[in-house]
């Protein structure tokens, strides 16, 4: 079995810095760590590679120095790491980066053997959007499982999984064929720390760089910002709120019964709306 697992390279969400003018991340000086809910995605990977066998491939699009971060993948257990890095993928949003990662995982389908996995974390702490996974189902017309809280079964001759998603108001029993795309949950597991055998290869380890040529993109136009339709207006902090925490003391009266009381004290116009809205039903 070879499972992808697509990780990104982040700014620490404590240091973060937004630059004036373009409104993009400023990455440069900021401390970098591996996208916290991509770590649920590299160990469910290795979970099911020592269970059933096969190979694990890290993949990754970044500048050059995100190839600290696919070494730190290599320690936990990842059989190889591919970074994509090219001038033309700077500045990408999610329509441009799910571009350039389905290519990427066709040229390692081609180079490593077929693609029966990606994984992914179900989005990142910089963009928050949770496109990426899904985008990159699209472009390789992969069945995709987003929000999925737990494995429950893979069977690899009949080369079907069974997962539980997370889902609004209880969990999705679904079953599907492979290949497939997954996007983890947070806190579904826990990562290995990685033996010292691993940390030693991961530092000795060779990282596969690939450009844009190399993955075999031509139609560069579709990559970093020349490819991305997404246009960020304004970014800004929101205003501290004046208005200062009060403490309701509950008395001889519910903690409940305490604070409307006090709502409806500090808003007296609120009661009567309520009131009237109640008449109207």
């Amino acid at each position: 079995m070879h499972i992808v697992v697509c990780i990104k390279q982040v700014p620490d969400s404590a240091q973060i810095r937004v630059h004036p003018v373009t409104n993009t991340i400023m990455r440069q000086g900021v401390p970098t760590i591996i996208n916290p809910y991509d770590l649920f995605a590299i160990e469910e990977a290795l979970r099911l590679r020592d269970k059933l066998g096969g190979q694990v491939t890290i993949l990754t699009m970044g500048p050059p120095m995100a190839e600290d971060t696919l070494r730190k993948a290599l320690t936990f257990g990842a059989d190889r790491a591919v970074l994509l890095t090219d001038r033309f993928f700077a500045g990408s949003d999610t329509l441009a980066t799910t571009f350039a990662l389905a290519a990427a995982i066709r040229k390692i389908g081609d180079t490593f053997g077929p693609v029966d996995i990606v994984f992914t974390g179900k989005q990142t702490i910089d963009g928050d959007t949770a496109q990426v996974g899904p985008g990159i189902a699209k472009r390789l017309g992969l069945t995709q499982l987003t929000y999925v809280s737990r494995i429950a079964d893979v069977d690899g001759e009949a080369r079907t999984i069974k997962v539980e998603r997370r889902a609004e108001g209880g969990v999705q029993e679904l079953a599907t064929k492979m290949p497939c795309l997954i996007t983890m949950l947070e806190g579904t597991n826990e990562i290995r720390r990685g033996s010292m055998n691993d940390a030693l290869r991961a530092s000795r380890a060779e990282i596969v760089k690939w450009s844009a040529a190399d993955a075999g993109i031509e139609d560069t136009a579709k990559c970093g910002l020349r490819g991305s339709p997404t246009i960020v207006k304004k970014v800004f902090a929101p205003s501290p709120r004046a208005t200062k925490a009060t403490m309701v003391e509950p008395g001889d009266a519910t903690p409940a019964e305490a604070l409307i009381a006090e709502i409806f004290k500090q808003q007296p116009e609120l009661e009567s709306k309520l009131m009237t809205l109640a008449r109207g039903y």
